[in-house]
């Protein structure tokens, strides 16, 4: 049996390093990882890896989702269930636990497990044996559990929203993954590998490239949805281009804006025109530009807002940058790449 074809990671930045050397050290243990990670990071690439790079590799590799599922149907889904063990059930069915047997189990959202599968899953950690539902006949599993969340699970054990003593059994070691907003280095390699491969998927000849416009919006942004975002970001780019020889130059972040979005709670009435949100209450921002009367350029209005914005927070900021990226709730990164878009420095 090969070793499947594994999509191989794109980065250089120290964080996304470190990340590969600690994968690479995990891998050949027969010990629970959990990995920890924003929404879009990667985490069930560092499971695959895991299991792909360990002496497991030729056995299952079984994913599950704990958030997708009931307690009931979860704890039928992990564990399986004997005939006439519920409603429905009219024949034995195998749980993933057995169905990974000498393979490696993917559990990811483990925070969202009911507190007693969390007792099970403990004992099947612990001891490698459980009952299936409705049944007593003891089963063993030779299982590597590798479980993953996007939340603080130590803060969760320590609040009685998780159990302590699995999350020390889970967190033999855990792989904390970078988000992509601390990956700066990574994201124009990232970006341009993404736009190959639609360009392929496109069946057009070549991939023109990026503008230094599109490259500084794509550092300014903060990616909530970190690598998964920025494919879709990427891709999106690339089929809506119309000039194929001309270099990317036009990045949607958000493909809802639209001027005839509908509103959270549509009014009955004609609606008032939508008023910006307010700012934080810890920052002191300006007032929302004013609307002009007659037709206007819409982006450039926008940009010389933007622009202004800008100006007046680095002047509150006594102009040190560090600071004043700390004020905007940006990376030194994310502003330097702001301020050269709208020409506030120089480079």
């Amino acid at each position: 049996m090969d070793i499947p074809e594994l999509p191989s990671p794109l980065g250089r930045s120290p964080s996304f390093l470190s990340t590969m050397s600690a994968i690479s050290l995990l891998a050949p243990l027969n010990k629970p990882v959990l990995v920890i990670g924003e929404r879009g990071t990667g985490k069930e690439l560092v499971a695959s890896r895991l299991h792909y790079l360990s002496s497991r590799w030729n056995q299952p590799f079984v994913k599950l989702n704990c958030a997708a599922l009931a307690e009931s149907l979860l704890e039928a889904e992990l564990f399986g269930h004997e005939t006439g063990a519920f409603t429905g059930a009219q024949k034995r069915r195998l749980g993933r636990f057995e169905l990974a047997h000498r393979g490696t189990l993917f559990l990811d959202e483990i925070a969202n497990a009911p507190m007693t599968v969390q007792e099970t899953i403990l004992r099947v950690v612990e001891y490698g044996t459980f009952e299936r539902v409705g049944g007593s006949e003891t089963v063993r599993v030779d299982v590597r559990l590798v479980a993953a969340t996007n939340v603080d699970l130590p803060a969760m054990a320590a609040a009685g929203k998780f159990r302590a003593d699995l999350l020390d059994r889970l967190a033999f070691d855990v792989v904390t993954l970078p988000p992509l907003r601390h990956r700066q280095e990574d994201l124009e390699l990232l970006a341009e590998h993404m736009a190959l491969e639609m360009t392929k998927e496109l069946k057009r000849d070549v991939f023109p490239g990026f503008t230094q416009r599109a490259i500084d919006q794509l550092a300014a942004y903060h990616w909530p949805g970190n690598v998964r975002e920025l494919k879709n970001v990427i891709e999106r780019a690339i089929y809506r281009a119309t000039d194929l020889e001309e270099p990317i130059d036009e990045i949607v972040f958000d493909p809802f804006a639209s001027p005839w979005r509908p509103a959270e709670n549509p009014a009955p009435a004609a609606a008032a025109p939508i008023a910006a949100p307010a700012p934080a209450p810890a920052a002191s921002a300006p007032a929302s530009a004013p609307v002009p009367t007659g037709a206007y350029d819409f982006c450039e209005h926008i940009r010389l807002y933007e622009r202004e914005l800008l100006r007046r927070a680095l002047e509150a900021n006594a102009h040190h940058q560090k600071n004043t990226a700390k004020y905007l709730e940006m990376t030194y990164h994310q502003l330097r790449a702001q301020l050269r878009k709208h020409g506030l420095i120089g480079g």
